[in-house]
């Protein structure tokens, strides 16, 4: 083999080696880069912005009375949700209706698959969102259907008669911070297709704020509200006065 030959060959076997180098810090280079990129963008993490800082709040509970497994909750500005496993997970319920704020929720005593909801947080605050009344569900939370009390806004309380489903009360407390609306103890004896105000009026200082029917009196109708239930006004040092006048006609609110 000449000079010339061995020259080449030599050449050859340094280029060689100096092209894998390149090609071996190339990919180093890349590796860089993509770790570079996962540094830049780690800082960027989920974060709840919204809607409001007392977001969360929990406003009613129901647990399915022969499953102890099954519960239903309601959220002041989250919707509807169900468990099937104590807990552990959950599955939305009311995330195709048009309220996200709810006040309150109940099973029917006769028929557990029966929900009702109702929507509009049962608080006060430039926090609290409204709703736009009563929902019934046959299905256990699969479908909704809108049963009236639209202008009612923010709904406290409901309660199913325990042998006869048609016999619903509700007490809500209607708009916040306006007269009007829907509000006071109303109550259906058709499942919900109509409503009877039974107790308080249009006035802004008129609030039913719960209530509570004494089991004893189920059977004639002539149902007793509880001490639960108020309907007060802003001025707080007239509200044992308003309470006293609230309960001397509780008997006709709920028997009528």
């Amino acid at each position: 083999m000449n000079k010339m030959n061995k020259i080449s060959i030599f050449i050859f076997i340094c280029l060689s080696f100096a092209s894998n180098s390149l090609a071996q810090n190339n990919k180093k280079g890349d590796k860089n880069t993509k770790a570079d990129s996962k540094d830049i963008y780690g800082g960027l993490k989920f974060r709840n912005i919204g809607p409001a800082l007392m977001s969360g709040r929990i406003s009613d509970i129901v647990i399915h009375p022969n499953n102890e497994n099954i519960w239903y909750i309601s959220a002041g500005s989250g919707g509807v949700w169900k468990t099937q496993n104590a807990g552990t997970t959950w599955e939305p319920l009311f995330d195709g209706q048009k309220s996200y704020s709810i006040g309150c929720i109940s099973l029917d005593p006769q028929n557990p698959e029966i929900v009702w909801v109702g929507t509009g947080e049962n608080v006060g605050g430039r926090h609290i969102s409204y709703g736009d009344g009563i929902y019934k569900s046959e299905d256990g939370g699969k479908s909704w259907k809108n049963m009236g009390l639209k202008k009612s806004e923010h709904l406290s309380k409901i309660i199913i008669h325990p042998s006869n489903s048609n016999v619903i009360w509700v007490a809500s407390q209607g708009p916040l911070w306006s007269k009007g609306g829907e509000r006071g103890v109303y109550k259906s004896v058709d499942g919900g297709k109509t409503w009877k105000l039974t107790l308080g009026d249009d006035r802004l200082n008129s609030v039913s704020f719960s209530l509570i029917i004494s089991s004893s009196s189920y059977s004639s109708e002539l149902c007793t509200l509880l001490s639960t239930v108020v309907i007060f006004n802003s001025y707080f040092p007239f509200l044992n006065l308003r309470k006293k006048l609230c309960f001397a006609s509780i008997k006709s609110a709920v028997s009528k």
